[in-house]
């Protein structure tokens, strides 16, 4: 486990070279992406990079971590429709090797076929997170087994309002959602989290020296081989 301090500027440009060397080393790699606005800046920074000849992503495949049950791809707030704004139209990926699970489809075999495509594909060698004000990473809530793949979630009200700032009003938010499980975000050969401001200092330090524990389901990562987090210097006060 390695503990980056640093601007979020810094942490784009860090994490950024992470994707980098990957695709340099393994053109054909599978990657793992998380949408909200933390990961902004890396996305831009990884389209800056793919303008100026440094990478290219045209053998890669994607799998992103979640979607809003209920939403297609083509509403406003999906996170299809954020992915293709802010990355896939930017770089040079292939639309049909980009795969985000479908909120109008949360049947069993629809879920089971998102895990199966991430087998397919060799697995993730690189998945990007955030991390939730309850230690949510995916959508995968407190208490959410250790042992879990590609599944329905219940959304926590504090997971709602904390997203509310991106529908038109808190009702608007959905209920549910299909996200990866925490098995299958485990299974990542690689991890890179991203968190950011003194709101996230609490869980931050709870999921990376507190008890290994379903209750903050980000603890887990204390246990994976090479988990990377970039957090700056007020998500990391109380370490």
């Amino acid at each position: 486990m390695k503990i980056h301090i640093c601007s979020s500027e810094q942490a784009a440009k860090q994490a950024a070279e992470r994707y980098v060397e990957l695709l340099r080393k393994k053109p054909d790699a599978v990657l793992g992406f998380a949408t909200g606005s933390t990961p902004l800046r890396l996305y831009a920074e990884l389209a800056a990079r793919y303008e100026a000849g440094e990478v290219t992503f045209a053998q890669a495949t994607s799998f992103n971590l979640d979607e809003y049950a209920g939403l297609d791809g083509t509403h406003p707030q999906s996170y299809r429709r954020f992915m293709d704004e802010h990355l896939f139209s930017k770089i040079d990926i292939p639309y049909e090797r980009t795969h985000v699970p479908d909120g109008a489809d949360c049947g069993a075999d629809a879920l089971a076929g998102y895990e199966a495509a991430i087998a397919a594909a060799g697995g993730v060698d690189l998945q990007l997170l955030g991390i939730g004000r309850n230690g949510h990473i995916g959508f995968n809530e407190p208490g959410t087994p250790f042992g879990s793949v590609t599944h329905v979630v219940t959304l926590s009200e504090s997971t709602r309002l904390a997203n509310a700032r991106f529908f038109d009003s808190p009702g608007k938010v959905p209920a549910q959602a299909v996200s990866m499980g925490i098995k299958t975000v485990m299974n990542a050969r690689a991890i890179v989290l991203f968190a950011q401001g003194e709101i996230k200092a609490q869980v931050v330090r709870e999921a990376l020296r507190g008890p290994v524990t379903e209750r903050v389901p980000a603890s887990v990562l204390q246990l994976h081989p090479f988990a990377e987090f970039f957090l700056d210097e007020e998500a990391a006060k109380l370490l």
